[in-house]
């Protein structure tokens, strides 16, 4: 298992444009000395019997049937409104854009 150097820290915080202080550094070359380990478990992983997957989507044709349902009443929903233009079926709103 490689060693993460505290020089090999510095130079990663130099590239992420990090400041660490000295106790920072110490500490970060741990937890990615730890990261690295688990990548590397990880990697050695035997995979080559499992299955491959190509999409976590289910397939095509799965979904459900599109229902044409009722919807709300439009003088109901304009009459809740705090301000509409009942004959034109539509809800005023304030400007929110200079024009």
């Amino acid at each position: 298992m490689s060693i993460l150097t505290r020089d090999d820290v510095l130079h990663l915080a130099r590239l992420a444009r990090l400041e660490l202080a000295d106790d920072e550094i110490d500490l970060f070359a741990r937890q990615l000395a730890g990261i690295l380990e688990f990548a590397r478990q990880i990697e050695a992983v035997d995979t080559a019997s499992a299955a491959q997957q190509e999409t976590a989507m289910p397939p095509p044709g799965t979904l459900r049937e599109d229902l044409v349902l009722p919807s709300l009443e439009r003088d109901a929903v304009l009459a809740a409104a705090p301000a509409a233009d009942r004959r034109a079926g539509l809800f005023k709103v304030p400007r929110v854009l200079n024009g």
